[in-house]
């Protein structure tokens, strides 16, 4: 979703979409679908002044036809009507609740926020549903490996050796866009703390890449929740993916334990299963890692499942004071990301935002249900995990379709058409 301009270099691309068929144009679609509403402030404003207004025309009637009863001039009594009727109109209002507006904006420059709109500002006072992205938000978005599952077993950082298979370490790294170039770190946190895993046990990308110089790839994109790299190796060609765990494993049709390959079993399912359950309650956010051999182009079925990593994203420290006094002052906090739900029910845990697993419902659960169903739940609802910019917008919807007033926070391109 970066929308990344090239500035300089050579390269060959393909063009697969165009205009509102990209990513990008699929966002500004929804951004253009959402409409301008008004705050409860201008509501309430509309509703002042039509009641003057049908006030003051009644008042006017009234002496109007009062007058025409006790026979005094027609004319003498019209304009007096017409003048009672402009008097009623209170042409100071507005420009009151502008100035008011304006200092409650001066007041919030003075603790770092900008308001763009001023109706915004009396919008928040009544603000009473926060949505908000998880990653970068609530979290710091600093990225370190912890855990790795490989050869049946999960092992914490420290006692990784380099006994592990090779090919485990080199998918993180070669199936990576990140970079670390003196010192100088570029890409996404996910990708640079595989990239720090890798250095660490010497593996280093620039010259993984000289060996295995990448010749195709499959990049991420959020419905397959994947990417895959083709590299030459040799005479012939290795290709790894790396991706969402549950998505991986639907693809897998063989493990590489201790240096051997063996076919992917039902009871390997279940154990990499636990082993992502066991790094999700520890509010990890797990990648997978497969292969495959001898490709001309980059596959993502019968792979070779590799092996997971756990990386720790830490709470912003100052969240779960904000979430506290949010909850004190009757407004809900709910949490929306595109973690796994074991992940992000245990960030909503430590936070203060959800207290039982019943409170989270995932993307797909979410493609399942009416908008109506979806009403009657989001009262009991609290975290929503593996979720589409489409999905933000549809949770943000239903909050508001309950008469809710709702904010939403978020970093990222995706959060934009949840944001407006």
């Amino acid at each position: 979703f970066t929308t990344t301009n090239i500035i300089n270099g050579r390269g060959e691309g393909v063009v697969v979409a165009t205009g509102m068929e990209t990513e990008i144009g699929k966002i500004a679609s929804l951004l253009n679908q959402s409409e301008d509403e008004t705050t409860p402030l201008q509501k309430k404003l509309a509703e002042l002044g039509t009641l003057l207004s049908g006030v003051a025309v009644l008042l006017c009637v009234a002496l109007f036809l009062i007058a025409v009863w006790q026979k005094r001039p027609i004319f003498d009594m019209l304009l007096t009507a017409i003048s009672l009727a402009v008097a009623a109109v209170p042409e100071g209002l507005p420009a009151v609740v502008t100035i008011v507006l304006a200092l409650s904006v001066s007041r919030m420059v003075k603790v770092q926020t900008i308001v763009r709109r001023l109706p915004s500002v009396e919008t928040l006072g009544a603000v009473s549903v926060v949505c908000s992205d998880k990653t970068g938000t609530l979290t710091q978005n600093k990225m370190t490996v912890t855990y790795g599952y490989f050869d049946g077993k999960i092992c914490p950082m420290d006692e990784i050796s380099n006994n592990v298979s090779s090919d485990y370490i080199k998918g993180f790294v070669l199936c990576n866009d990140g970079k670390i170039e003196e010192g100088r770190k570029l890409g996404d946190p996910t990708e640079l703390a595989l990239l720090e895993f890798g250095n660490q046990l010497g593996f280093q990308k620039e010259g993984l890449e000289s060996q295995y110089p990448r010749i195709h790839e499959i990049p991420f994109d959020s419905t397959r929740k994947m990417m895959t790299t083709l590299h030459q190796n040799g005479m012939g060609t290795i290709s790894y993916t790396k991706g969402s765990t549950d998505e991986i494993l639907k693809r897998c049709s063989k493990i590489e334990e201790r240096g051997r390959t063996r076919s992917f079993s039902v009871a390997d399912k279940k154990a990499i299963e636990t082993a992502m359950e066991w790094m999700s309650k520890k509010a990890l956010r797990v990648l997978a890692v497969a292969k495959r051999e001898n490709d001309k182009q980059p596959m993502e079925q019968e792979l070779t499942f590799l092996g997971l990593v756990g990386m720790v994203d830490p709470a912003r420290p100052e969240a779960k004071g904000a979430i506290e006094t949010f909850k004190n002052a009757g407004v809900s906090t709910v949490m929306i990301t595109g973690d796994h739900v074991d992940t992000a029910f245990a960030i909503a845990k430590e936070l203060g935002i959800a207290t039982k697993k019943e409170q989270c419902m995932s993307g797909s659960e979410l493609d399942k249900i009416s908008d109506e169903e979806l009403e009657k739940r989001l009262s009991k609802l609290r975290v929503f995990a593996r979720v589409s910019p489409a999905h933000k917008v549809r949770i943000v919807n239903g909050f508001k379709r309950r008469g809710e007033i709702v904010a939403m926070t978020g970093d990222g391109v995706n959060d934009a058409p949840s944001l407006k």
